[in-house]
């Protein structure tokens, strides 16, 4: 029974896996959603360590950290594609956030922000007041007091 080897496909996984073990900070992939008065940030961080997770608001700037630790083994890598080490993104927040109400929980290696709209930031209506005018009109409170003081003569 004779064996194939392409010794191209053999440099091409050598050279992915190089170029995977090196890669600099790995993207955190995340959703953004209005969901009435509030925002809901979702960022996958599966393997991630709870304990590591910080997440805090500067100026504006949310920055989202976390770590995912190597794992430890006797046997020899086969395949190694899961990126390890500090995780950070920043996202600039705009006007219009309530900042000191943001909340955040992680369950099932996802991470979830709620961000509030401000109070002064949501739309309001507006009551208009009514207010109601004499409709009736007096005798001789409708004519301007000069036609009131002239007499009409004909000859």
């Amino acid at each position: 029974m004779a064996t194939y080897w392409d010794p191209f496909a053999e440099m091409d996984r050598l050279f992915s896996q190089v170029a995977m073990g090196n890669r600099s900070a790995p993207a955190m992939p995340m959703d953004l959603f209005r969901e009435g008065d509030h925002f809901v940030l979702a960022v996958d961080l599966p393997g991630v360590d709870p304990g590591t997770i910080d997440v805090s608001c500067e100026d504006r700037t949310l920055t989202i950290r976390a770590e995912r630790t190597a794992r430890s083994g006797e046997g020899q890598w086969l395949v190694r594609e899961r990126p390890t080490g500090t995780f950070a993104r920043q996202l600039t927040l705009g006007r219009g956030l309530a900042l000191d109400r943001i909340q955040a929980s992680y369950a099932d290696g996802v991470l979830s922000l709620t961000i509030p709209v401000a109070d002064e930031a949501r739309p309001r209506r507006i009551e208009v007041a009514h207010t109601s005018r004499s409709s009736s009109i007096e005798a001789g409170q409708g004519e301007p007091a000069a036609d009131r003081d002239r007499q009409v003569t004909t000859g």
